[in-house]
């Protein structure tokens, strides 16, 4: 056999060939899964930081359509008195059998708003009004004062703090959950107007009406005019 016929077999080197780690890509997915989810959860927190949020480039546009006129109502009652009030609303919300941290949310709230009392002047009835033949006195009877609807003022309104828990912060990465903060506001209204209840505001619009009424019929000649409301005989 020639020299060109023969082959040459070449042995691997000597030494132990390196064996690559057993689930080494599936580590580094995980590592950048974890890396993504905390830039997540840390922009929550840093994006209010004073002037991060102009690093972004952020502009805010107001698209909405043009208000609609629904309906008119026509008014007879007077508005005598307003209160001002504030709460502070401290709602907590848990899962049964699973720690705060992993479900549940606790908002601390300050909600502030206004009540109005008024008296419905369209009530009056014909023999509720009783005039002397010379129309120097007067005699008014009038229904009691009520209350109005609590309103809410958003810009003195604000949360305080919001605490939530892991699922509950995952699952408002994917969709929006506009009633927590409807149960707070609902909360604020309730409270606020509880408090109105009790503030004696209704007393405080009937004297502003009876007041009022005085003021108006002795500018027009009337030497003395009474006020009394419901069932009031005094």
């Amino acid at each position: 056999m020639t020299s060109s016929d023969a082959t040459t077999d070449t042995a691997p080197p000597s030494g132990k060939q390196p064996t690559p780690r057993p689930g080494r890509g599936l580590l580094k997915a995980v590592a950048i899964c974890a890396v993504v989810l905390a830039l997540i959860f840390a922009a929550g927190k840093f994006i209010v930081l004073p002037g991060i949020g102009s690093l972004f480039g952020e502009e805010t546009r107001d698209r909405s359509g043009p208000a609609v006129l629904k309906s008119i109502q026509d008014m007879s009652a007077y508005e005598a008195a307003s209160g001002n009030f504030q709460v502070v609303v401290d709602l907590e919300k848990d899962a049964k059998f699973l720690p705060d941290v992993v479900r549940g949310t606790r908002t601390l709230f300050v909600g502030a708003g206004t009540v109005g009392a008024s008296v419905d002047l369209g009530k009056v009835t014909e023999d509720g009004v009783v005039i002397n033949e010379d129309r120097t006195t007067a005699e008014i009877r009038l229904p009691h004062a009520v209350l109005g609807k609590p309103a809410l003022d958003p810009d003195r309104s604000y949360a305080v703090s919001k605490q939530r828990g892991l699922l509950d912060r995952l699952g408002d990465l994917f969709s929006d959950n506009p009633s927590s903060e409807q149960a707070v506001n609902q909360l604020a209204v309730r409270h606020i107007g509880d408090a109105a209840k009790e503030s004696g505001l209704t007393a405080r619009a009937e004297k502003n009406t009876a007041d009022m009424l005085k003021g108006l019929l002795g500018s027009l000649g009337f030497e003395r005019v009474t006020v009394r409301y419901g069932d009031d005989q005094g």
